[in-house]
């Protein structure tokens, strides 16, 4: 299974915001045996986000898009995704009155910052998401995420979209298997390994320098369990191991 995955977000193209998002996303979906194909972070604008789902969820399994949902002017997602399979925004009854039961519990449990912020919302504008949508809504959550086809939307808020993810995880998997080899040879010495085990193996192979205290590493991955075993083996003949 081949997944790509966009953040969206001025916040994290200025830096205001780092994105531990897609580095959560991606170990999770790995850990799955699902490949990342592509990893892009694009600002808030729907045109843009509209093109690259369109495109993406042409050409790889799923897509998952993170960020840009909620009530203010610049969160444009959920629009954007409904552009780019040419569907209205409409609003499903059952999500409407979870929003609205969540805004309840949000009023019961903080009356007084209620108050003082005079919370006024469009329960129409928040429950709205791209016609025939699959919702997703959690405990962890306010405004809903939803699957437009092989398209996953989920909030930006990490603690949000963790909980939205887990709740289809189950929908990700695949059969990408890797094994890494842990070594102290210098980076710029494994260059006659690396080309070696691609040429006798039918693997990706990487090599990731020593940084800190952490050894360096050679990852070895593929969907044969058995081939990326053997290959990690013969790397590991062939290069200086931690004592």
């Amino acid at each position: 299974m081949q997944v790509a995955l966009i953040t969206v977000g001025d916040e994290i193209l200025s830096g205001d915001t780092e994105n531990t998002n897609a580095g959560w996303l991606a170990r999770r979906l790995t850990e799955r045996g699902v490949t990342i194909a592509r990893m892009l972070t694009i600002p808030d604008d729907r045109a843009l986000i509209a093109r690259h789902v369109r495109e993406w969820a042409d050409a790889f399994d799923a897509v998952i898009v993170t960020g840009g949902l909620g009530d203010t002017p610049d969160d444009v997602t959920l629009e954007a995704v409904a552009d780019a399979f040419d569907r209205e925004m409409t609003v499903q009854p059952a999500v409407r009155e979870r929003v609205e039961e969540k805004a309840r519990e949000y009023r019961e449990e903080n009356p007084e910052r209620y108050e003082e912020h005079d919370f006024d919302l469009d329960f129409e504008e928040t429950a709205a998401l791209p016609a025939d949508a699959r919702p997703l809504q959690t405990a962890a959550s306010f405004n809903p995420g939803c699957v437009v086809e092989n398209v996953y939307v989920f909030p930006g808020f990490p603690e949000e979209l963790q909980a939205m993810f887990d709740s289809v995880a189950d929908e990700f998997g695949g059969d990408a298997v890797a094994e890494s080899v842990p070594t102290v040879t210098p980076e710029g010495a494994l260059k006659d390994v690396l080309a070696g085990v691609r040429e006798r193996f039918d693997v990706a192979v990487g090599s990731y320098p020593a940084h800190g205290d952490a050894d360096g590493r050679v990852k070895v991955s593929g969907t044969d369990a058995q081939e990326v075993a053997a290959a990690a083996e013969w790397v590991a003949q062939r290069v200086d191991s931690p004592e």
